[in-house]
């Protein structure tokens, strides 16, 4: 990979029984030109290859009963040890924490992360407090699997380590940057199917761009996320 003269590379490792699942989407568009240029990397650890036994099992029937099968603590914690150094450790989990863009931000802004996909029934409780994982989840829905959203968490923090955007200015305007939902966007033809770009945004008056784009913003977020609108509302009265 290129050298990119950054201080040090964010890293990734990925903890799965589908590796071959990974890179995927992340080889793409910014993600994969970041990555071709050592900004950051990906690798993603098959967690049969920490299994003892001819079959590479990693899970047994859970203890109590019950349908599924339960992810082992032993062979996920050699999995661990093996790649584990100062990066947060992140058990993908739909009882985790939701994923917030403060805490996109934050990760970001780390030397990387270490992230445990869970399957089956889950993870073994004992390897998430002996290996101090943090649960995180991408939303109230189940998945087949924690891969799919540890490509949701790893591009969210890709995207925002420094030479990934074109343009750093448009970080600021999208939505959650402000805790706030992006203003509505327009581009040409100025009239489509009846329907033209407001006028405010061709008027050429930057001041009044500026503030139609924050009032369609609180709007937006008024209308659909209440639950943000909330705490923005919060925010402004604690200033």
């Amino acid at each position: 990979m290129a050298n990119t003269g950054l201080a040090a590379m964010w890293r990734a490792s990925v903890i799965t029984i589908f590796p071959e699942m990974f890179p995927g989407p992340l080889a793409l568009s910014l993600a994969g030109k970041a990555r071709q240029k050592g900004i950051w990397s990906l690798d993603a650890v098959d967690l049969r290859d920490f299994a003892t036994d001819k079959h590479r099992t990693v899970d047994d029937t859970p203890a109590g009963g019950g349908p599924g099968m339960v992810m082992k603590p032993d062979v996920i914690a050699r999995a661990i040890d093996a790649v584990a150094d100062a990066r947060p450790r992140l058990l993908m989990s739909p009882r985790g924490a939701p994923l917030t863009q403060r805490k996109v931000v934050d990760l970001a802004q780390g030397p990387g992360v270490v992230v445990l996909c869970g399957r089956f029934e889950g993870v073994d409780e004992r390897v998430i407090a002996g290996r101090n994982l943090e649960e995180v989840s991408v939303g109230d829905y189940v998945l087949s699997g924690g891969e799919v959203a540890a490509l949701v968490l790893i591009d969210a923090c890709v995207r925002l380590l420094p030479g990934v955007m074109g343009q750093e200015g448009s970080l600021a305007e999208e939505s959650f940057a402000d805790g706030l939902l992006e203003y509505p966007q327009y581009t040409r033809p100025q009239a489509w199917e009846g329907q033209a770009i407001p006028e405010v945004l061709v008027s050429g008056d930057h001041a009044k761009v500026a503030a139609w784009r924050r009032a369609e913003a609180e709007r937006l977020t008024g209308l659909r996320r209440p639950d943000l609108w909330a705490a923005h509302l919060a925010r402004k009265r604690e200033k």
